[in-house]
This record gives C-alpha cells, sequence and structure tokens, in this order.
C-alpha cells in the first residue's frame, strides 16, 4: 500500500474523530457552572456614584464620539450570553450606525440569581441590543429576578481592554469598571443614552457603560474549551490533510474478472 494511502486513512480518521470531539465540547463549553463555582460574596449588586465629570471626545475608525459620563459603576457578575457588534447578522452598529466603540454586550446576572441556580433550568441569549431571558414554567420564572439581570453595552476605545472583554464567554465571573454614559456621534445624528436603575424594562434599560477596566476574575470551563479549540484546529488540519493525500494517492487498481 503506497505511503500516501496510509496518510490519506490517517487523516480521515483523524478528521472523523477531531469533528466528532468538536461537536461534543461545543455543548459543554458554555455550560453554566453550578453556583457553589463561584464566590458569591463578590456577585453582590453593582454599585454606582454620581459623578461630576465632563464629557469627553475618543476616535474610533474615522469616527468621533462625544462620551458624557453619569455615574461612576462597578459590576461583578457571571455572562450568561453576549453578542458582538461585528457579527455578521449585525446590521445596526457598523453599516447603519457607524458605531465602532460599543464592541460588545454581555448578559450578566448576579446576587439570588446565581446563588439560588435559578439560571441552570433557563436559557439566555442577545440580539444586537438586547439580552432575552425564558424559563420552562411559572416556578422557575417565580424564581429569578429581572432586577438582578443586565444587559450592558461596553465601551472602549483602549486595545488592552477591548482584548480581555472579547475573550468573556458564559460562565464567567467578570468584574468591570467604568462610567455609565450616553454618547453620541454628531456626524451622522447617532446617540444612545443608559439606563441608570435595575428596575426599569423595555427600551433604554440596558446599562451603557464606558470601560476603564475589564476583568475575567473566574473562567469557566477551562478544559472543554481548551478541548474544543484543540479538535477544531485538528478538524481543519486533518481535512486539509485528507484532501491532499486524497489528490496525490494513485488511482487504485480496478479489480480484475
Amino acid at each position: 500500500m503506497p505511503l500516501s494511502s496510509v496518510f490519506e486513512r490517517l487523516f480521515k480518521w483523524l478528521f472523523m474523530l477531531s469533528l466528532s470531539t468538536m461537536g461534543i465540547t461545543a455543548f459543554y463549553k458554555n455550560e453554566l457552572p453550578d453556583p457553589s463555582y463561584y464566590d458569591l460574596d463578590h456577585l453582590e449588586a453593582p454599585r454606582q456614584t454620581r459623578i461630576p465629570e465632563q464629557a469627553f471626545i475618543t476616535r474610533v475608525n474615522g469616527q468621533e464620539y462625544t462620551i458624557q459620563p453619569e455615574f461612576s459603576y462597578e459590576l461583578d457578575g457571571v455572562v450568561v450570553s453576549y453578542h458582538d457588534s461585528d457579527d455578521f447578522s449585525d446590521i445596526w452598529h457598523h453599516k447603519r450606525w457607524k458605531d465602532f466603540i460599543n464592541l460588545r454586550d454581555l448578559c450578566v446576572i448576579w446576587g439570588g440569581n446565581v446563588e439560588s441556580g435559578v439560571y441552570k433550568s433557563m436559557n439566555f441569549n442577545n440580539d444586537s441590543w438586547t439580552c432575552w431571558a425564558s424559563w420552562p414554567d411559572t416556578a422557575v420564572g417565580a424564581l429569578f429576578r429581572m432586577n438582578a439581570l443586565s444587559n450592558n453595552h461596553l465601551l472602549t476605545d483602549s486595545d488592552d481592554v477591548k482584548s480581555v472583554l472579547m475573550s468573556a464567554e458564559p460562565g464567567d465571573h467578570i468584574r468591570l469598571k467604568g462610567v455609565l454614559a450616553s454618547y453620541s456621534n454628531k456626524a451622522n445624528g447617532f446617540q444612545r443614552g443608559t439606563s441608570t436603575v435595575r428596575d426599569d424594562t423595555g427600551n433604554g434599560a440596558c446599562e451603557t457603560i464606558y470601560l476603564d477596566d475589564f476583568k475575567i476574575i473566574k473562567k469557566a470551563n477551562r478544559k472543554s474549551r481548551r478541548l474544543y479549540d484543540l479538535s477544531k484546529w485538528l478538524t481543519i488540519v486533518a481535512g486539509i490533510g485528507f484532501l491532499i493525500m486524497f489528490a496525490i494517492t494513485p488511482v487504485r487498481n480496478k479489480h480484475r474478472y
């Protein structure tokens, strides 16, 4: 048997194994851990203080944004879902609004919503500007407190803050510091405000936060995420290897009758 045929079979089986592993770990890597995984003493309600700061201007991707701080703000929370502004399905932030400073929305929970473990029976998801929470029955819904959930429009022009922010995933305990702020782009008339309370709902209920600092306090599902990343790259390498070997392997001899 030609050596190329051996490698063709090897890459084929490696591809199938890696693809299966990637599919399985894709499910587990975003599973939300049990409440015992977290330090509940640090998952208290957000802290905010009125500040007299003046508006300031920042420029990103050729656009000029005016930031108007209202409160200093600190939040410890568990990420339950997120939305990236550069997602291919998002036609609003970059394309229509030219909003290149709101990099990501994070939906987080804290307090009793974590301690009770009610989130384990729920589903969370984000669209372009909203976080949605759903529960299977009224008993679960009665345990969940919407005032201990927030969808946060996160603004930054710092590469260091951005790198950490974009690595946050569901289940992670994150800590952010910054200011609740409204912001606008005079060039195209775009503007967005911020919620300053946790009890509001509907349009305008999201917190808009210009970040000074962002940390991941405790990373969730490290092993399954590492295995997912490894299997993803092995799937790509094995797939390419199989195609190359398939192309260069000599044509099999026909059976003689």
